[in-house]
């Protein structure tokens, strides 16, 4: 490939990029002024600056992935655009709900959470840039295994370390609040930690994967073997039970144990995992009141429909009245569901654009998943594979468990839907994450360079050419 067809290649696809991300932030702008309008403003009077501030953060975002990353995948950042436009719509639709209800009850207005959250979209945009910037290659990563493991341990289990005066919240110890701020550590420990998976599976591959015996017709892998997914199912039962977090529980485990079977491609792996989880949610069944009292609530979430099940019940009647093709922006009642812009976003999404709409979003995550795992695949190191599947299948398995949750399909876990829901520790996370997975398309993509020190071919002479003869 000449250096004028390679150039023209990664032109092409930052021009696509660019192409889906106008229309993409037309999209949200379209949908944030709907919200307005439906509300009873002709036309929203900050939509202007909301625009301008929108367009010129992704549009600094596109100009730096051009100079640093110019054969990252096209798709990456349009979707996560228009996930994040909808998300700020529709949290702007409920804050004016919220606005509206104080009024009736003579009560001072709230303090909108859009504007915060169009705040942390700056935020998670420039450590999007950042991790774009200084990883330059995802390969250096590797460098850090360890490093990556013991950070990202101590940063999911600080909270549970701490007084519950400055960790918990709603009952459940995941967050550091100090100052006036929360955050929520696990959410960047799970790259952390995605990092040390992806570094130690690499180095253990082999021997996780050769050393066996077979029982049944099945390849098992040797007792000293399985100290790597013990680890993991104790961490994640302590995160549970020490800080009543049952979906970072779930979302750790599960992650590991996908990684465990993407390196080593033994089917025992997932049947190991899979008994590990059955004995471990069996076992919170049995010990501990919280998750009896989820599971209960999702077995029979009408029992107590005015009581602990109201939430899950405001949601399914919210997704039965958005129907088919929804209410209309800005025209249903999403607001009465317990938790709208955070666990049950996709309620709200539901009642207001319906099945279709719904469905329309649950396909955009499963093309920003498919594209990363596209990245995983054709990157040339393991490493890369490695993480790149883990990074691709997180995101996966939490708009699973979040869908899932507010659907009746799976209980309630607490998790919020990646770019949608309100939350900036959330929101900056999973903008690294799509770093991260644009950093490896990239360096699938890019042009190899020829080896080093490899002599240069020269063409044979001439058949005219002049011989000289020489005499001894």
């Amino acid at each position: 490939m000449t250096t004028t067809s390679v150039v023209a290649y990664s032109n092409r696809r930052r021009n696509r990029e660019l192409l889906l991300l106008v229309f993409a932030l037309l999209l949200g702008g379209a949908a944030y002024a709907a919200v307005e309008m439906a509300h009873g403003t002709r036309w929203p009077p900050d939509l202007l600056p909301y625009g301008a501030a929108i367009a010129a953060s992704f549009g600094l975002a596109h100009i730096v992935v051009r100079k640093v990353a110019p054969y990252a995948d096209p798709l990456l950042l349009p979707g996560v655009a228009l996930l994040n436009g909808i998300g700020l719509a529709m949290i702007h639709r409920l804050d004016l709900a919220a606005a509206d209800r104080a009024r009736q009850l003579g009560r001072t207005l709230p303090h909108g959470d859009a504007q915060l959250q169009l705040v942390w979209t700056g935020v998670g945009l420039l450590l999007f840039l950042g991790v774009l910037v200084i990883v330059r290659d995802h390969r250096t990563l590797q460098r850090y295994t360890y490093t990556a493991a013991a950070a990202g341990l101590l940063l999911l289990l600080l909270p549970a370390l701490l007084p519950a005066s400055l960790s918990e919240v709603n009952g459940a110890k995941v967050w550091i609040r100090v100052a006036g701020f929360s955050i929520q550590p696990s959410e960047v420990a799970k790259l952390a930690l995605m990092v040390f998976f992806a570094g130690y599976l690499v180095g253990k591959r082999d021997l996780l994967s050769l050393a066996s015996r077979r029982v049944l017709g099945l390849d098992l892998p040797r007792g000293r073997d399985l100290g790597p997914v013990l680890l993991a199912w104790a961490a994640s039962v302590a995160v549970l039970v020490r800080e009543k977090d049952l979906g970072t529980s779930l979302l750790f485990f599960g992650i590991f144990v996908v990684m465990l079977y993407v390196a080593t491609e033994r089917t025992s792996w997932l049947l190991i995992g899979l008994l590990l989880f059955a004995g471990g949610a069996y076992l919170a069944y049995q010990l501990f009141g919280h998750v009896r009292q989820r599971v209960d609530i999702w077995l029979h979430p009408f029992a107590d429909a005015t009581g602990h099940g109201y939430q899950l019940v405001q949601g399914l009647f919210g997704l039965a009245t958005g129907g088919v093709i929804g209410t209309g922006l800005g025209q249903g009642r999403p607001d009465t569901v317990p938790f709208a812009k955070t666990d049950f976003i996709v309620s709200t999404i539901g009642e207001e654009l319906g099945l279709v709409g719904l469905m329309a979003v649950l396909v955009l995550y499963a093309l920003l998943v498919e594209r990363g795992l596209r990245a995983a695949l054709s990157v040339r190191d393991s490493f890369g594979k490695l993480l790149g599947a883990g990074l691709a299948f997180s995101l996966a398995l939490q708009v699973f468990i979040v869908a899932g949750g507010v659907t009746r399909l799976i209980p309630l876990t607490g998790l919020t839907m990646p770019f949608l829901s309100y939350g900036g520790s959330s929101l900056v996370a999973e903008y690294m994450l799509v770093a991260l997975l644009m950093r490896i398309s990239d360096v699938a993509a890019r042009p190899s360079a020829p080896p080093m020190g490899r002599p240069a071919v020269t063409a044979p002479p001439p058949d005219d050419a002049l011989t000289e003869v020489v005499r001894r």
